[in-house]
């Protein structure tokens, strides 16, 4: 490629203005707009704790579960009822009686009762022995447990896709960063190079050698501004934070820094796992789902109360006139003799589903084991690269010094530059990559050792 010397200048110009406009969006939601308020980490767990949609929605869950066990329950309490019966016969009934004439002889017919009549009614009901209602009485705290639990679980998952998404917007925005820094740098080593290749000191690839490599970074530092914008629409939907509005993040890398670490070496405890209680919670109602049927091979046992204040007559007029109270009361022995083996094939059908949950307690340790030992590997390994990165920054950054030195000294060709330079960079962009990458491989292995609080 032949580059003519007067249109060096407007070619220079417009890689430093492209430089300029892609740096300017990238504050406009995310650092520190006066108008808006600026979230921590913390913050930001602690607003998606009361606005996160399924999170809200699994708190509902439990105030409906604890509805459905007051429901349950209720038949531990006396049902009463009252009812009314109006009755008009158009003909009365008839019944058979003794002829007191011919006692010997067939029976003769009579008319009984009166046309008219209203029977107000109080019924009552008193369970004593009930299978589903000691069933009900004994699975109604594990059915809230249950409850909890699932909650619990929505608030952990919660914690870490928030973290991890808060630290993917950090993590693109200290990317912007470094590449706006080492835009401006290139830019102007592009303008050294343009006035040293027109006063003929150095070669014409030398500026065709920094322009291509302005020109990688300018693709880079774009498809950094690209990104924020979705990362931080999926940041404000795990907030449940309002689309139309927008926030700032406030975060300090130093704070970052220091709280990296985590003890390693603590060995993995299954019972942490909030999977691990659920299961067990679900074992425990099994059992207490057995235990039921073999209740259901014994009878039901209840009260009655029964009140009526009838009233009657021939004429609707004085209907109620004469009244005639009578009441009622006794018990309501039900057993069930035979089902049709129901009973028994319910019994066993529980217990083959007892076997499933132990079989699914094999394999949920051998997966919660499997997520450990992979969160534990690469935190470990980011942690190596993090520190190994933090030394090479270092190191880069004086070889870039020393080098950018020398070429202006003309002892080393500007390619050595180039090299110190990207070398430099990628320093900086490994070093910010593996610092956001332990931080979120971090969050990972506290999920699998059940150690995220919340």
């Amino acid at each position: 490629m032949v580059i003519k010397k007067e249109n060096l200048p407007g070619s220079i110009c417009t890689f430093l203005i492209v430089a300029c406009l892609l740096s300017l969006p990238i504050y406009s939601f995310a650092q520190a707009d006066a108008g808006y308020q600026s979230l921590t980490l913390r913050q930001c767990i602690d607003y998606a704790m009361k606005h996160q949609p399924a999170l809200n929605q699994s708190l509902i869950n439990q105030a409906i579960t604890r509805a459905n066990n007051a429901i349950n329950l209720s038949g531990w309490y006396p049902q009463v009822n009252a009812s009314a019966t109006l009755t008009h016969y158009d003909v009365l009934p008839s019944a058979f009686e003794t002829n007191p004439n011919n006692p010997a002889g067939p029976p003769v017919i009579v008319k009984t009762g009166i046309p008219n009549s209203v029977t107000p009614q109080i019924s009552a009901t008193q369970a004593f022995i009930s299978p589903s209602l000691i069933y009900a009485a004994k699975t109604a705290p594990l059915f809230t447990e249950q409850a909890k639990l699932v909650t619990d679980s929505t608030k952990i998952n919660l914690v870490a896709t928030v973290s991890k998404a808060f630290y993917n917007v950090l993590l693109t925005l200290e990317q912007i960063d470094v590449l706006k820094a080492d835009t401006a740098e290139l830019s102007r080593s592009v303008t050294d190079a343009y006035h040293q290749y027109i006063g003929g000191i150095v070669d014409e690839t030398d500026y065709e050698e920094a322009t291509i490599t302005l020109n990688n970074m300018l693709v880079q530092l774009r498809q950094a501004v690209e990104n924020v914008t979705p990362q931080y629409a999926a940041l404000k939907q795990l907030l449940g934070f309002p689309a139309d509005k927008q926030f700032n993040i406030s975060f300090d890398t130093s704070e970052m820094i220091r709280n990296i670490g985590i003890d390693s070496s603590e060995q993995l405890q299954y019972e942490k796992r909030i999977e691990f209680q659920q299961l067990q919670t679900a074992k425990k109602l099994q059992q207490h789902l057995i235990n039921y049927y073999h209740l259901s091979f014994l009878p039901t046992l209840s009260g009655f109360l029964n009140y009526n204040y009838e009233f009657g007559s021939n004429e609707f007029s004085s209907l109620f006139d004469n009244s005639y109270p009578y009441s009622s009361l006794g018990l309501t022995l039900n057993f069930p003799v035979f089902t049709g083996f129901s009973r028994i094939n319910n019994v066993r059908k529980a217990r083959l589903q007892a076997d499933l949950l132990n079989w699914s307690e094999v394999n949920l340790k051998s997966q919660i084991y499997s997520e450990y030992s992979t969160a534990l590997a690469n935190y470990r390994s980011n942690l190596f690269s993090f520190h190994t990165m933090q030394k090479n920054v270092e190191l880069a950054k004086r070889v870039y010094t020393v080098v950018e030195m020398q070429y202006k000294q003309g002892i080393v060709p500007y390619l050595n530059v180039i090299t110190a330079q990207s070398n430099l960079i990628t320093s900086e962009t490994g070093y910010i990559n593996a610092l956001f990458q332990v931080l979120s491989y971090k969050i990972d292995l506290q999920k699998a050792m059940g150690e995220i609080s919340y």
